[in-house]
C-alpha cells in the first residue's frame, strides 16, 4: 500500500497533453466584444452572447433563416409602397380623388411608426419566430382583403393592418442577425436582411405596377398577398425557435433613450438622414425634369437605375463600420443633393441620381448596425425606436419638401435635403469623436484626441479592464456601442 505524500511534497503531475484553457477575461456586460479582423465589424456583448445561445445556427440553416427574414422585409416594403404605382387605377375604380387614394401610402407609414414600439413591447415573452409568422400572415391577409375590397373604406382598413405588420416585423427582425449567424458574419447577415428594402423598390414595386397594368390593381394586391403566403411557409420551415432574451416594457423605451447616449445619437441621425432623404426624393421627378432637363419618358428608367445602385450600396455598407458609413453618407449626400439642385444637364442629372441611390442604399443597414452596437443587450428596444423615427421622418421629409416646393421652388427641396444631410454628418462626427477621446482618456489615463468609429474598438480592447472596474465601483459601466457615459471618466476628468 502506497503512503500518501506529505502536504507540500505531492508528486508533480505529468505535463498535460493539451494545455489548459486560459482563464476567462472579466468583461463588463455592456462592453462590446470585437472580433479582430472581422470584415463585418460585428460586435456582440458578453452578456448578450450568453443570453442568446442560439446566436449561431449551424450551417445553411442559419443563412436560410436570414434569407427568409429578408424575404419578409421585401414583401412588407413592397406591400407598403405598392399603391405608388396603382394610385390612379384605384382612385378611378373606387371613385375617390388621387389625393385621397394617397392615404394608402400615408396611413401605413404612420401606423408603422407607432406600432414598432407597441409590437416590440406587446411581444413580451413570446417566441420571436411566432411573432414574425403572425405579422407576415397579417400582411398576407390584409393584401388579399384589399384585393377584394368593394369600397375605399375597407381598402384603407386593410392598409392599416399592413402598417402594423411593417412596424412590428422590422423592429423585431432588425436585431435577429446576431442570433442566426456567427459573430463574424453578423454584418453581412444584417445587410442581407435589409437588402429587402432597396430590392423592394427595384423589383417589388415595378413588378406590382406591371401586374396592375396587365391584370388590374386588384390582381397586384392579390399577388403580393400570395407572396406573403410563400414567405409565411419559408419562415415556418427555416426560422428556428427564438425565445426572447429579455422582456421590454413601455417605461424602458424612454429610459433607454435617457441612459444610452449612443441610442440617442442614433435616433437623431435617423431623423436627420431620413427626413433629408424624403424631403428631396419625394420630388425627385420634378427635380430631374425642371433642373436637370431629363425627358419625362426616361425618368422611370432612371429611377430603376437608382434602385439598382441602392442595392449595391446596401451590401457594401453592410461590411463597413456603421459610424464611418453614416458619416460618409451624410457628407456625400449633402454634396450630391446640392449639385443636383444647381447643375443643369441630363447627363449630370443621371450621374448624380445614380450616385445618390448608391450612397443612400447603405442607410438602413448602417442605422440598424449602429443600434445593435449601441445597445447589444437591448437590440429590440433600440431597433423599435429607430424604426419609429424612420417612419415618422419619412412623413416629416415629404411634408417639409412639399412646403419648400410650394413656398419657394422645386430646387429648394433638394437644398433642404442637403442641409439636413450635412447636419447628420456633423452629428455623427461630433458624437463618435467626443466619445473616442473620452474613452482613450479613461483607458490610458491621458488625453489622446482621436475621432471616428474606432472608439468602439478602443472601448472593447484598451478599456475593457478599466470599464469593468468602473462598472464595479459605480454600478453603471460604459454605455453600449463605445459611447462612454459621464461616470466612466476618471476623477480628474470628472472635475
Amino acid at each position: 500500500m502506497t503512503a500518501a505524500p506529505a502536504p507540500g511534497n505531492e508528486p508533480q503531475s505529468p505535463e498535460p497533453k493539451h494545455p489548459p484553457a486560459p482563464a476567462p477575461v472579466s468583461t463588463p456586460a455592456s462592453a462590446p466584444v470585437s472580433t479582430p479582423g472581422s470584415p463585418d465589424g460585428a460586435e456582440i456583448s458578453a452578456k448578450g452572447a450568453a443570453a442568446a445561445p442560439d446566436r449561431a445556427v449551424a450551417g445553411w440553416r442559419g443563412w436560410g433563416a436570414v434569407g427568409a427574414v429578408s424575404l419578409g422585409i421585401f414583401c412588407l416594403i413592397t406591400s407598403e409602397l405598392l399603391p405608388v404605382g396603382l394610385l390612379t387605377s384605384v382612385s378611378a375604380d373606387l371613385g375617390v380623388s388621387d389625393g385621397t387614394a394617397g392615404l394608402m401610402v400615408t396611413v401605413p407609414g404612420l401606423v408603422a411608426a407607432f406600432c414598432a414600439p407597441l409590437v416590440t413591447v406587446g411581444a413580451g415573452r413570446l417566441d420571436r419566430r411566432w411573432v414574425l409568422v403572425v405579422l407576415i400572415a397579417l400582411m398576407a391577409v390584409a393584401n388579399l382583403v384589399a384585393a377584394l375590397a368593394p369600397g375605399f373604406g375597407l381598402l384603407l382598413a386593410a392598409r392599416l393592418l399592413v402598417g402594423v405588420s411593417v412596424g412590428g416585423f422590422w423592429a423585431i427582425a432588425g436585431g435577429l442577425a446576431v442570433r442566426l449567424v456567427p459573430a463574424h458574419h453578423v454584418g453581412r447577415a444584417t445587410a442581407l436582411v435589409f437588402g429587402g428594402v432597396p430590392t423592394a423598390s427595384v423589383l417589388g414595386v415595378p413588378a406590382g405596377t406591371l401586374l396592375g397594368e396587365l391584370g388590374g390593381w386588384r390582381f397586384a394586391f392579390a399577388a403580393v398577398g400570395g407572396l406573403g403566403v410563400l414567405t409565411l411557409a419559408a419562415l415556418l420551415l427555416l426560422l428556428p425557435a427564438l425565445p426572447p432574451t429579455r422582456t421590454i416594457t413601455f417605461a424602458q423605451l424612454p429610459s433607454l433613450l435617457r441612459r444610452n447616449r449612443a441610442v440617442r445619437a442614433g435616433v437623431a441621425v435617423t431623423f436627420l438622414l431620413v427626413t433629408g432623404q424624403f424631403a428631396a426624393y419625394t420630388f425627385v421627378r420634378p427635380i430631374l425634369e425642371d433642373v436637370s432637363g431629363v425627358d419625362t419618358a426616361y425618368v422611370s428608367t432612371l429611377l430603376l437605375g437608382y434602385g439598382v445602385a441602392g442595392v449595391a450600396g446596401n451590401f457594401l455598407a453592410g461590411a463597413r463600420d456603421p459610424y464611418r458609413a453614416l458619416f460618409t453618407v451624410g457628407a456625400s449626400l449633402a454634396v450630391i443633393l446640392a449639385l443636383l439642385a444647381t447643375v443643369p444637364g441630363a447627363v449630370a442629372g443621371t450621374v448624380l441620381l445614380l450616385a445618390w441611390g448608391f450612397v443612400y442604399g447603405g442607410v438602413s443597414v448602417s442605422l440598424q448596425s449602429w443600434m445593435i452596437k449601441a445597445a447589444p443587450d437591448e437590440a429590440e428596444a433600440a431597433s423599435s425606436l429607430m424604426v419609429a423615427m424612420f417612419n415618422l421622418a419619412i412623413a416629416a421629409g415629404a411634408l417639409g419638401g412639399g412646403l419648400a416646393v410650394d413656398g419657394i421652388s422645386v430646387p429648394a427641396a433638394a437644398w433642404g435635403g442637403a442641409a439636413l444631410m450635412a447636419l447628420a454628418a456633423v452629428t455623427v462626427r461630433a458624437t463618435t469623436g467626443t466619445s473616442r477621446t473620452a474613452t482613450r482618456t479613461v483607458a490610458g489615463g491621458g488625453e489622446a484626441p482621436a475621432t471616428g468609429a474606432a472608439a468602439t474598438e478602443t472601448a472593447a480592447q484598451a478599456g475593457t479592464q478599466t470599464a469593468s472596474q468602473t462598472g464595479t465601483q459605480t454600478g453603471t459601466g460604459t454605455e453600449s456601442g463605445g459611447f462612454p457615459g459621464p461616470r466612466d471618466a476618471s476623477p480628474a476628468d470628472q472635475r
